[in-house]
C-alpha cells in the first residue's frame, strides 16, 4: 500500500513518530509516497528528519504555539489569538489547498496524520475521500476508561476541540499509550502502543553519571543554569536549539542531533523533559528515570500519565535535585512497558492495512 504521511512539526516528538512507522511500513514492502511537515513560516524541519523519512518531505504553514512573556509556558488564549489573524488565516487556506493537491497527486491508499490540524481542515473543506487514520497520545482523553484529567476545564475544553479539528472525517484514530487499555466500543478509536524507532531499540543502556535534557525554550535554559551554578559537580548535557558550547566542565549544551542525543540517552542516569510522548517512552523504554516539566495541558496530561506508567516525577520546576533523590530509590525497571513497545508493528500493520 501508498501512505501519505502529514505531521505537526513542532518539536520532536511527532516527526519521530513518523520515521518509526515509515520504518515498520517499509519493513513490509509498503511506500511512503512522500511527507507534509506542518510548520510556522519562520522555523525549518529539522535535519535529521530529513534524513531519516527516506522520501520527499514539503513544508506547509500551520498554526504555532504562543510563549508566555518568560518563554516557559505556552499560553492557550495567546496561541488562539494569535492565530486568527487574517493574514494567518490566509495562509492555513493556502496550506489545505496545498495537502488538497498533493494528495490529489500522489493517489495514496491511505493518510497518516499525526496530529496536525490542517489535516483536519482539508479532509472538512474538501471531503477527501482517501481514508485519513490520526495518531496521537491526546486522543486517549476521550476515552471513558482514562483516568488522567485535568482541572482546568476550559484548557480540557481547548483540547478536546483541538482533538476534533485534527481528526475531522478520519477513518481511524490511533490513540497511542504508555499502556494497554479496553477496547473503546464506540467510535473510531483504537488505542495501540508507543511507536519506536529501531535506533532505540538497538540501544544498550548503561547507568552513566550525567543527567540529560532537552529543551528548546530559553526561560527554561535560564532556570537549570541557575540550578547548576549551585550545583556544578552535578554533570549535565542540555540538547536545544542553541549552538554547542560548554559553560563550564560539568555542563555542555548541544545543537540538535538526534544521533547524538540517543548516544546521551543510552548512557544517561536520568532525564530531564517538558514531558513529550515521544521522548518519554523512549527514555523508558531504555529504564531513564524522567523529570517532567510541563509547559501546556497536552503535556500534563503526558506527565500524570508517564508517572502513572512509572516514568518518574512530574513538577512545575527544573529542580534536578528532586529527579536525583528519585533515582536513588527508584524501583527495579518492569519489562511490561517494553513488551507493550515490542507489539506495536503487529498492531499497527493490522490497523493500516484493514482501513
Amino acid at each position: 500500500m501508498k501512505y501519505l504521511f502529514i505531521v505537526q512539526g513542532e518539536g520532536r516528538g511527532h516527526l519521530t513518530q513518523a520515521i518509526s512507522l515509515s520504518q515498520i511500513l517499509r519493513r513490509h514492502g509498503h511506500e511512503i509516497v512522500e511527507v507534509l511537515v506542518g510548520k510556522n513560516s519562520n522555523s525549518e524541519i529539522p535535519e535529521f528528519f530529513v534524513d531519516k523519512i527516506g522520501t520527499k518531505v514539503h513544508k506547509f504553514d500551520t498554526p504555532a504555539f504562543a510563549l508566555s512573556t518568560s518563554e516557559k509556558k505556552i499560553k492557550i488564549w495567546k496561541t488562539i489569538i494569535s492565530n486568527v489573524t487574517l493574514g494567518k488565516l490566509k495562509k492555513y487556506y493556502k496550506s489545505t489547498e496545498f495537502i488538497h493537491e498533493r494528495i490529489k497527486k500522489c493517489k495514496p491508499d491511505a493518510v497518516v496524520n499525526f496530529y496536525d490540524m490542517m489535516a483536519g481542515w482539508t479532509n472538512f473543506i474538501y471531503r477527501e475521500t482517501t481514508p485519513f487514520i490520526n495518531l496521537g497520545h491526546t486522543f486517549l482523553i476521550d476515552h471513558p476508561d482514562y483516568t488522567i484529567h485535568s482541572k482546568n476545564k476550559h484548557e480540557k475544553l481547548l483540547l478536546r476541540i483541538n482533538n476534533a479539528l485534527c481528526s475531522i472525517g478520519a477513518t481511524k484514530i490511533l490513540a497511542l499509550s504508555f499502556y494497554p487499555m479496553q477496547k473503546y466500543h464506540r467510535g473510531n478509536m483504537i488505542v495501540v502502543p508507543p511507536l519506536m524507532r529501531e535506533e532505540v531499540k538497538k540501544l544498550n543502556p548503561i547507568n552513566g553519571e550525567f543527567i540529560l535534557g532537552y529543551m528548546v525554550r530559553n526561560g527554561y535554559l535560564n532556570e537549570v543554569k541557575q540550578w547548576h551554578r549551585k550545583n556544578q559537580h552535578v554533570e549535565l548535557h542540555i540538547f536545544s536549539d542553541k549552538n554547542e558550547i560548554e559553560l563550564n566542565p560539568n555542563f555542555v549544551m548541544h545543537g540538535i542531533d538526534d544521533e547524538v542525543f540517543l548516544y546521551y540517552l543510552e548512557k544517561c542516569s536520568g532525564y530531564i523533559t517538558t514531558a513529550g510522548f515521544e521522548s518519554i517512552c523512549e527514555a523508558m523504554y531504555l529504564g531513564k528515570p524522567v523529570l517532567m516539566v510541563p509547559t501546556h495541558l497536552e503535556q500534563e496530561i503526558n506527565a500524570a500519565d508517564a508517572v502513572l506508567a512509572g516514568a518518574g516525577i512530574s513538577s512545575n520546576s527544573y529542580d534536578i535535585g528532586k529527579l536525583l533523590e528519585y533515582i536513588e530509590s527508584a524501583p527495579e525497571k518492569s519489562d511490561t512497558f517494553n513488551k507493550w513497545v515490542d507489539s506495536a508493528e503487529e498492531i499497527f500493520l493490522h490497523q493500516l492495512t484493514t482501513i
